[in-house]
């Protein structure tokens, strides 16, 4: 951990003021999908501490996605809550937008959980409530392939099913945040169609620019935006279209997306991986989620937490004001909170 933080530590200085800054001044960097390693061990959990010193206030670490089961997410959940509950002068688990403030205030970073799925759901909307109740505070729809509730991204997608919307309409009660990342195109917009509180794309990229299927038309980005959601601009090289996962590269997708619906509907969630070498084997033992024809090969390099200052550099030599670069952060994915939570 500590080679870690040394070998970052010139990156941060050079943005560390413009980042601080404009938290000083009410903003809140809110990364909206991270993903640990999904096993009941440390080793990699100390790594949060590079979001906090790289100027984050809130994350959202993945704990389950695809075809994993119920007893897999709660064992996840479980284990990632007793840690921070160890780290407690660090980190919090925050129920509401005014724990986010206070943890800020405090400097702590809060972390919230998603699924990436609604397999962890099964048949049983009920479920919904208690992964809320341990913090899970988003959930999409399906992971690039199909499940009981909709269509995904890589797929014959055959659209939102009658147990996708009970789920939805369970989610919208209890306060989670609905997020159609992953999720096939039809599918998509069925709950664009449906949903009555704002939908997220949480870590999607213009397809406009990058053509993928795991990225998204301007059709879905303007849906999104009318729901009152948020598109997350995400940190893959193969889905940026620059393998090297370059600010520049990030940049040039919130300048598109910010054009295209709005700057008050775009964020960033890197969907950055800390095991990057256990990400490349995942990906070469499941061709049936990533197929290699479309482009899921070796080198998968992903834009890191450390390139947060950078980004906020980039974007006001790029003519933003302060107050949009503080949306664009994290206040939009604050607001959609302030919205959706209970």
């Amino acid at each position: 951990m500590v080679r870690v933080m040394k070998q970052h530590n010139a990156e941060l200085q050079a943005g560390a003021r413009a980042i601080d800054h404009i938290r000083a001044a009410g903003g809140v960097v809110w990364d909206n999908h991270l993903c640990m390693p999904l096993r009941c061990e440390d080793s990699f959990l100390p790594d949060l501490e590079r979001c906090r010193v790289s100027g984050l206030d809130v994350v959202s670490l993945n704990v389950g996605f695809g075809d994993q089961s119920i007893e897999e997410h709660i064992r996840i959940l479980a284990y990632f809550r007793a840690w921070i509950s160890r780290h407690a002068d660090k980190y919090v688990i925050p129920r509401t937008v005014a724990d986010i403030r206070a943890a800020k205030a405090a400097g702590k970073l809060s972390v919230v959980f998603d699924i990436e799925g609604m397999r962890a759901v099964d048949e049983e909307p009920a479920l919904v409530q208690l992964y809320y109740d341990l913090g899970v505070k988003w959930m999409l729809v399906a992971y690039n392939r199909n499940n009981k509730a909709g269509g995904g991204c890589q797929d014959d997608d055959q659209g939102l099913t009658d147990l996708g919307r009970r789920i939805i309409d369970e989610m919208e009660r209890v306060g989670m945040v609905v997020c159609c990342s992953h999720t096939g195109y039809r599918t998509a917009r069925e709950v664009l169609e449906y949903a009555r509180k704002p939908v997220l794309f949480s870590h999607s990229n213009p397809r406009a620019l990058v053509e993928h299927p795991r990225n998204i038309p301007d059709d879905l980005m303007d849906s999104c935006a009318a729901t009152g959601g948020v598109v997350g601009i995400n940190g893959v090289g193969k889905f940026l279209g620059d393998m090297s996962a370059s600010t520049d590269a990030i940049v040039r997708h919130l300048d598109y997306a910010v054009e295209r619906i709005g700057v008050d509907h775009v964020g960033l969630s890197l969907d950055y991986c800390f095991d990057e070498a256990e990400l490349e084997n995942y990906i070469k033992a499941h061709p049936e989620l990533f197929p290699p024809e479309q482009g899921y090969t070796s080198g998968f390099t992903i834009a890191r937490p450390e390139q947060y200052p950078e980004i906020t550099d980039a974007l006001l030599e790029r003519g933003y004001d302060e107050k949009d670069v503080a949306k664009i952060l994290g206040l939009n994915f604050l607001r959609v909170a302030e919205q959706v939570w209970r």
